[in-house]
């Protein structure tokens, strides 16, 4: 399955405003990934109201948990 990500950029750096990526597949939107000096926020397709939470040392967890361990180029 393809993926196209695309990426919202208002500035150089996270500040007080949100990074955006919007992600698609070949069915459509997947999500909004909002990035943030504080935090990591999912915000699932269809939903405006409830995002998904990580900070930025759970999110360093999860992916030393969850993540594939590939080569860094």
């Amino acid at each position: 399955m393809a993926h196209e990500v695309r990426v919202k950029i208002d500035t150089a750096v996270v500040a007080h405003k949100d990074f955006e990526i919007i992600v698609r597949s070949t069915d459509g939107k997947i999500g909004t990934l909002l990035i943030s000096k504080g935090n990591l926020e999912w915000l699932p397709r269809g939903n405006s109201v409830n995002k998904r939470r990580l900070t930025w040392a759970q999110f360093a967890d999860f992916m030393a948990e969850h993540g594939k361990a590939v080569k860094a180029s």
